[in-house]
């Protein structure tokens, strides 16, 4: 039994190696994880990065293009587009860590319960799973967003409830490979718990692929919040979000296209970034992708 955690614990430090050496390899990866852990710091400072306040009002320079003053140009109530984009991060890297966060505690825990359990219990959880997955994830969002109103707290909820049936359903698939594994078997044998055998021994080993699931889910997680704001159902004023940036600008495409471009921009490099990570990690993490 000692040798089989051993031989476990040498594994997961040689898939750590493996990644450090493997992100070396990938441009790509490397990439998108330099673009999240800086939209990350520049989240995390915020306050201390953005020339001015997000919403700070300049009437007299209101819809100014791009100059040395205001770097990305300003709206239609003279608020600098820099700053916004600057604070504007910290809601979309929330909605990336928190919603994922949330999806991933509660599906993880579910899944897992519904692969070891069986029975009953698997049943009915992942035909609710499947009923939440039959509806258009945006379609959905915007139901619940109805329902309980918008707000900061509300829309990072639906994003992290909508995303729980990805979770389970690999969660317990990992489950059901690994529950008649031999070192799984040992562990009973030597008379431990059902439940600590599930969350000592076989969680460690579905982390993988839940990992692979987080990293694409959180760029989902920013284009379900900038579209729920885009909407007005979302972030509400005056707090700036890059889905808020993007609806005010659709009205100025062709006086101040800038408005409707930079805040563009932001998205699409974010969402990239998390999927190149993403793919990365499948690619280094699953045995079946790599090249």
């Amino acid at each position: 039994m000692n040798e089989s955690l051993e031989s476990l614990e040498s594994k997961r430090e040689g898939t750590l190696r493996l990644l450090w050496r493997s992100l070396g390899r990938n441009p790509a990866t490397l990439m998108g994880s330099i673009v999240v852990l800086v939209m990350l710091s520049v989240a995390l400072l915020a306050p201390l990065l953005a020339p001015y306040s997000f919403k700070e009002m300049h009437v007299q320079d209101r819809l100014k293009s791009p100059d040395p003053q205001y770097l990305l140009g300003t709206d239609e109530f003279g608020r600098d587009l820099l700053s916004r984009i600057i604070y504007g991060s910290r809601v979309s890297m929330a909605a990336s860590i928190l919603a994922v966060a949330i999806a991933m505690l509660v599906g993880t825990i579910l899944g897992c319960l519904a692969g070891y359990e069986g029975g009953w219990f698997d049943e009915i959880t992942m035909r609710i799973m499947d009923m939440i997955m039959a509806f258009p994830y945006v379609i959905l969002a915007i139901t619940l967003v109805t329902i309980l109103g918008p707000g900061f707290r509300n829309v990072i909820l639906i994003i992290g409830l909508l995303r729980i049936p990805h979770f389970a359903r690999v969660s317990r698939s990992a489950v059901l490979t690994l529950k008649n594994e031999e070192f799984v078997l040992a562990a009973q044998a030597l008379g431990q718990t059902k439940y600590r055998v599930l969350f000592r021994h076989i969680l460690p080993n579905c982390l993988t692929p839940l990992v692979v699931v987080a990293s694409l889910a959180a760029g989902t997680a920013i284009t379900a919040e900038s579209a729920l704001s885009f909407l007005g159902l979302g972030i509400q004023p005056p707090m700036s979000s890059w889905g808020t940036m993007l609806a005010d600008g659709q009205k100025y495409l062709f006086n101040a296209p800038w408005m409707a471009t930079f805040p563009g921009i932001a998205i699409t490099l974010t969402v990239l970034a998390y999927n190149l990570v993403g793919d990365g990690l499948r690619d280094i993490l699953d045995p079946k992708f790599r090249r």
